[in-house]
């Protein structure tokens, strides 16, 4: 009969798992304006760091977004939406486009569950297709505006989309970021295809923005709200100051908050201010509420509306509103 031992199981030496390395990294997602690229980034951070409006075109800087978790840090970069250009501004936005894409450790590309894939997702899967290097991740969004039949025809037009461009996808993956839905998921697949290392960013930071051009940014995006023609492409918000307004005492501090809304032509003015400046008073208000939930800080918000004639193609113009 074979000896027994003395020593129960649990005092028996459990062979030693090595902890799984920390990593950290880039990703963006890419896809044709208003293909969820910003709701998306703001679901996975937990809170409103990019500007999300149902109008193409909206994101104008590459606002970060950063996801900690304990084995990992995703610094999520937006990117405008790369398309077609018919302005300078078009074409310095593709640029930043690209430029973000090579420096990326790994690409998410959004298609929306609700839309057939277009001319627009196949120029921007083509451009993926010659970056060989980079992984990429097919995101299919706004999965909870359709049913599972079209999903599930959405999913193998996206597959059969790399099959025919030779991209291989390292992941397929439905997602709602408005329903919350796989989310998280995405988050786990994400993580594996980043490199190992320490964060990047102090553990609490959600974007490394400066804090203007977030204020900016809430701004601009109350201010595109409810305009119904072509007027968000012809608006740039720019933040001339924010500074403590002085002799409150400590525990009743208020920011004082200067910005110029720049519109291209003096008949747009009236839009962006509406009747008896009821518009601009709106977009005031909006705006205000967001920048204090941003700051932590109750505000005083003045708002100017300025015409900065054709800003979009004139390369001075652009230079001076930040682009």
């Amino acid at each position: 009969m074979a000896p027994m031992s003395d020593r129960s199981p649990s005092s028996r030496p459990q062979p030693r798992t090595e902890p799984a390395p920390h990593r950290a990294g880039f990703a963006c997602f890419v896809g044709r304006p208003n293909a969820g690229k910003s709701t998306l980034t703001n679901a996975l951070v937990g809170t409103k760091v990019a500007i999300t409006s149902n109008r193409p075109q909206t994101t104008r800087h590459t606002v970060r977004g950063i996801v900690h978790r304990p084995d990992a840090q995703l610094v999520l970069v937006d990117t405008p939406g790369l398309h077609k250009p018919r302005t300078l501004l078009g074409e310095r936005l593709n640029d930043v486009v690209r430029t973000t894409w090579a420096e990326v450790d790994v690409i998410g590309f959004c298609l929306p569950a609700d839309q057939k894939i277009g001319p627009g997702d196949r120029f921007i899967a083509k451009e993926l297709a010659a970056l060989k290097r980079t992984p990429k991740v097919a995101v299919v969004t706004k999965t909870d505006l359709v049913d599972s039949k079209a999903l599930a025809e959405q999913l193998i037009a996206v597959d059969r989309l790399g099959k025919e461009l030779g991209i291989e996808w390292a992941e397929i993956v439905p997602v709602s970021a408005a329903a919350g839905r796989q989310v998280d998921l995405l988050a786990d697949l994400l993580v594996p295809l980043l490199p190992e290392g320490p964060a990047l960013y102090p553990d609490g930071d959600l974007t490394d923005e400066p804090e203007q051009v977030m204020v900016a940014e809430l701004i601009r995006e109350a201010a595109l709200e409810g305009v119904r023609d072509e007027l968000p492409h012809s608006i740039a918000v720019v933040v001339e100051e924010m500074v403590p307004r002085e002799g409150r005492p400590a525990d009743r501090p208020l920011l004082d908050i200067h910005a110029n809304l720049f519109i291209e032509r003096p008949s747009q003015k009236g839009i962006v201010i509406g009747p008896k400046g009821s518009r601009l008073k709106e977009v005031g208000t909006k705006s205000r509420k967001q920048i204090e939930a941003l700051l932590g800080t109750p505000v005083y918000l003045d708002l100017h509306v300025k015409v900065a004639k054709d800003w979009q193609r004139d390369p001075k113009q652009l230079r001076k509103l930040g682009f």
